[in-house]
């Protein structure tokens, strides 16, 4: 995609009246300027800030809080697995010898691939591999011409819009925002038939209580058009499972992870350990509460199934002590996610991480919390980005316009990570022979040819000067992206569905929805 919007540059007498008209379009020619899609992979090893010794009394540590302490685990199926296995139970509290534990998690793969209804849109989970999400769970959405808003259908699908646009987005994560003007009975129908009518890329079911898991899992079965035998044998869909922290495993979650590891789809085990509210208050403790609580609800997808894919969650990041709100994109999170990459290679298991921010506008917070998040989730050898555009507010907000700054964000990364060309062309002799000393590169056979191409082209980043950027209007960074974001809605295609698949997914929806869907208290 690459069309441009066509606008006519204004001058204005006032800073603001120019801004207000650089997002009404008047901002000169903007492109949405995307790399093709693919797929980004780590080439070369990720960072490792603490060493061997240290690494192995993080996970030492684990092992030993499992097994003195204990984790509360709340459904008793769980229990049951983890004492076939050698746990002790007293009560709902489940204390796990470390041989326990290892043995388990022995089975995960440390690879395997995320199936896609379209074939073209599979992505790779381990082995190097980074796939970058949307924002997920938001209560509330944004955008800069209408404000702030609770969540909503409407909001909802404009996020699908902008996932399928955007090449650079490699799967679904959850609602992106909540929609809570569907009833919570039959909020997951709506919301799973929409993401998979809507995009063809690879998506996730929350892991609420076996009715939402089961109701997913055949939602995904429909949109790939595969039997039940071939889903077991190709992971389709994914969940996110958050332990309570600290040490406690709830009874919908459990579900999940019971019923997505028996199917042989995907479970990321995801501890939200903030230190000094949920965790201990140094990094350290964090990370061994983190890495005893993913440990625990890992080895009972294996227990259940061995060899089931699971991912290695990591979200520890530390509050602000004045106010008691979660903060994000810290030098406290850099460490922690790459720290949490560490532990996670130790194991042989894919690792789940995030791009967050707290930023409450779409400022110079937003965009540099997010890149502090973004360069330790990939020097830290994150797999599965979570949150990867659009989050705003320690994860409060959908915002939309974010979510295409965020986009030129993970662009930056994938094109960081394309290999450097060092083939005898690329060292440029032939070009230093023509221009000799002295001389200079525009007008050469070596430029001419390469110069549309040579380097990444931002989608947001305005890089003319201070005297063409003023005459035309003076945009920011925000009236760049909320244009782009008005295009790409305006453009957005419908992926292509054989007719049969969806009818089948509108009857599934319709019969489960006069059912009452899932049960609530409300």
């Amino acid at each position: 995609m690459s069309e441009a919007i066509d606008t006519e540059p204004r001058k204005s007498r006032r800073r603001g009246d120019a801004r207000r008209a650089a997002a009404a379009g008047d901002a000169g020619p903007v492109t949405l300027a995307q790399q093709a899609p693919g797929q980004a992979r780590l080439m070369f090893e990720p960072a490792r800030i603490v060493s061997e010794d240290e690494l192995e009394s993080l996970h030492l540590a684990s092992l030993e809080v499992l097994e003195t302490i204990g984790i509360d685990v709340m459904l008793p199926e769980a229990r049951d697995y983890f004492v076939q296995a050698g746990a002790s139970t007293d009560g709902e509290r489940v204390r796990i010898p470390g041989d326990v534990i290892m043995n388990a998690i022995a089975t995960v793969p440390s690879r395997f691939t995320f199936h896609a209804r379209n074939p073209d849109k599979t992505i790779q989970l381990g082995d190097g591999w980074l796939a970058f999400g949307t924002v997920a769970s938001a209560p509330n959405s944004s955008d800069l011409e209408n404000g702030r808003r609770p969540g909503n259908l409407e909001d909802f699908r404009k996020v699908l819009k902008l996932a399928q646009s955007f090449n650079c987005i490699d799967f679904m994560s959850g609602y992106p925002v909540e929609p809570i003007d569907v009833h919570a009975s039959v909020r997951h129908l709506v919301a799973l038939k929409d993401t998979a009518l809507m995009t063809d890329k690879p998506f996730h079911a929350y892991s609420l209580g076996l009715e939402r898991i089961r109701d997913g899992i055949e939602i995904t079965r429909i949109a790939r058009g595969v039997s039940h035998e071939q889903l077991e044998t190709e992971p389709s869909l994914f969940t996110i499972i958050n332990t309570n922290s600290p040490l406690k495993m709830d009874v919908p979650m459990l579900q999940g992870v019971i019923e997505m590891a028996r199917r042989n789809q995907i479970v990321c085990v995801t501890p939200f350990t903030l230190s000094g509210a949920m965790a201990p208050v140094t990094v350290a403790g964090a990370l061994v509460q983190q890495n005893a609580e993913a440990l625990a609800g890992i080895a009972l997808t294996q227990l259940v199934r061995p060899g089931a894919p699971a991912n290695y969650g990591g979200f520890t990041s530390n509050v602000d002590m004045k106010s008691g709100a979660p903060a994000f994109g810290t030098p406290e999170y850099m460490k922690a996610a790459m720290v949490g990459g560490q532990l996670a290679r130790r194991y042989g298991i894919p690792y789940r991480t995030s791009n967050t921010c707290a930023a409450n506008a779409l400022d110079a917070q937003a965009a540099y919390e997010s890149v502090f998040s973004l360069w330790g989730v990939t020097m830290g050898g994150g797999n599965l980005v979570m949150h990867g555009a659009g989050w705003m507010e320690g994860g409060l907000v959908a915002s939309l316009e974010k979510f295409v700054l965020d986009c030129d964000l993970i662009q930056m990364v994938k094109s960081f990570l394309q290999p450097l060309d060092l083939t005898r062309d690329a060292l440029g002799l032939e070009a230093m022979g023509e221009v000799g000393p002295g001389g200079h590169f525009f007008g050469c056979a070596h430029t001419m040819a390469r110069y549309q191409s040579a380097f990444y082209g931002p989608l947001i980043s305005d890089w003319r000067n201070f005297e063409q950027w003023q005459s035309a209007g003076s945009p920011h960074a925000s009236d760049k992206a909320q244009a782009l974001l008005k295009q790409a809605l305006g453009t957005y295609q419908k992926p292509a569905i054989d007719p049969a698949v969806e009818e089948e997914l509108e009857a599934f929806v319709a019969r489960r929805t006069e059912e009452g869907g899932a049960p609530t208290d409300f």
